[in-house]
């Protein structure tokens, strides 16, 4: 059972739907006493798992069962945000069926569904520096991609779809199921579109998400659209270049660690203080014999410093930057210490969520968005070759080739890390090049 569940994940070309795009096939290969699937929805605005979770409540704990007894586990968790009533309720009516599972409640806080805090708060472990829940014998899953291996391995379907929420300055807000490669206009055309004429599109969540071109592709890791109006302060802060990020730290930064008492992975006693990072830009030095600038590399790029600052600095920035540097020179994270215990005082100092969304100046935008069938033909499709970690698969057809939806057109490349690619529309390939493939009907 457990090899052929690996080869059906594989073959359906399988990947972490919440984001990181990591191949599932390679992660369910671990052994782990515990599974955890996140349920804890950490971006804001966001509502595809809750949704998930609530109307298919008995799948998701079927799959959570096969992942379960793929690696040898113990036990399997849903951790979920408390206030996801419709989904708690919907997974504890299904729970009798499922010995050996339970329902774990969350705080709603930011940000709760990163994989680290969530298993400290499932499990009380805490994950070294640099490390993966593995390391403490841990196995996190997405709601979706969960659902995704319950469906390779019950129906051989590959993922073609996806289910990402459209929200923010458009007619109607909801979530939606669509064809992969579709670009991010048709998907806001299901929300009936913008309600502005100036605008720009996040994809992700307001905090770790990245403004896209309407023209891009919906990918397997597409978990929300995201329309802010042109001027708002939230793409004033994504799109502050480098160089004024470190004018403003030079000239404003005060030293008063805010940031540090917030940091979601210095709670975990993680040796990270964005703080004394930022003294770079004023100092030119971290003026902390035992503080370099590899600690940069336990910043999980959450952005939560940048709202805890009274200021509005970016440490997170600075974080990134210097991991970018250092990876340009070939230098890698050497900081792999295992706290003996996570920051006292962490419960008191968790973020809450709605705070958040206030500061982010989004509580026009913190509305429903429910699940509609978003059923229609689309006319073309553009499926970028690289949608998750690892390396770009490999075309298996030609321009002029016919296929079918669902029928395999790209393979991860032998021996290396990566997913294979499926069609999500029939058609007729009009071309492939090095970065994606293109089918028309």
């Amino acid at each position: 059972m457990q090899e052929n569940l690996l080869g059906l994940v594989e073959q359906a070309g399988v990947v972490g739907a919440g984001g990181a795009g990591f191949p599932t096939h390679v992660k369910l290969k671990a052994q782990a006493d515990t599974v955890i699937i996140n349920g804890a929805e950490c971006e804001p605005l966001l509502r595809v798992d809750q949704q998930l979770m609530a109307l298919q409540a008995g799948d998701l704990l079927d799959a959570l069962d096969l992942l379960v007894e793929q690696v040898g586990a113990s036990q399997g968790v849903v951790a979920l945000k408390e206030h996801y009533h419709a989904a708690v309720e919907a997974l504890e009516r299904e729970l009798s069926r499922h010995p050996g599972l339970r329902v774990h409640r969350m705080g709603a806080f930011y940000p709760a569904g990163d994989e680290q805090v969530i298993v400290y708060e499932v499990t009380g472990r805490v994950v070294p520096e640099g490390g993966i829940p593995l390391n403490v014998g841990v196995v996190v899953s997405n709601v979706e991609t969960a659902l995704n291996v319950l469906a390779a391995v019950r129906d051989q379907t590959p993922v073609i779809e996806k289910y990402v929420t459209l929200t923010g300055a458009v007619r109607t807000p909801k979530t939606v199921k669509v064809p992969l490669g579709i670009t991010v206009a048709e998907a806001l055309a299901l929300a009936g579109g913008p309600t502005v004429e100036h605008y720009e599109v996040i994809n992700g969540g307001p905090m770790m998400g990245r403004v896209v071109s309407t023209g891009s592709a919906i990918t397997k890791t597409t978990k929300g659209l995201i329309v802010v109006p042109e001027g708002h302060a939230l793409l004033q802060s994504l799109n502050r270049p480098v160089p004024r990020m470190l004018q403003d730290a030079r000239v404003a930064c005060m030293q008063c660690s805010l940031c540090s008492e917030v940091c979601p992975r210095g709670l975990l006693g993680h040796r990270i203080q964005p703080h004394k990072m930022m003294r770079l830009a004023a100092y030119g030095t971290l003026c902390d014999p035992e503080y370099t600038p590899m600690n940069a590399f336990l910043c999980c790029g959450c952005r939560l410093c940048e709202y805890a600052c009274v200021m509005g600095l970016q440490p997170w920035k600075m974080n990134g930057m210097l991991k970018g540097e250092m990876g340009k020179k070939g230098v890698r994270n050497a900081l792999h210490n295992q706290p003996e215990a996570a920051a006292p005082f962490r419960q008191y100092k968790r973020y809450p969520v709605h705070k958040l969304i206030h500061q982010l100046g989004l509580d026009a935008y913190d509305v429903p968005a429910p699940m509609e069938d978003s059923s229609r033909d689309y006319q073309m499709v553009t499926l970028p070759l690289s949608q998750g970690v690892g390396a770009s698969a490999q075309p298996v057809v030609r321009a002029g080739d016919r296929v079918e939806k669902g029928a395999l057109i790209a393979v991860a490349p032998e021996g290396k890390l990566g997913a294979n690619l499926h069609a999500s529309i029939a058609g007729k390939v009009t071309a492939v090049t090095e970065r994606e493939i293109t089918i028309q009907q």
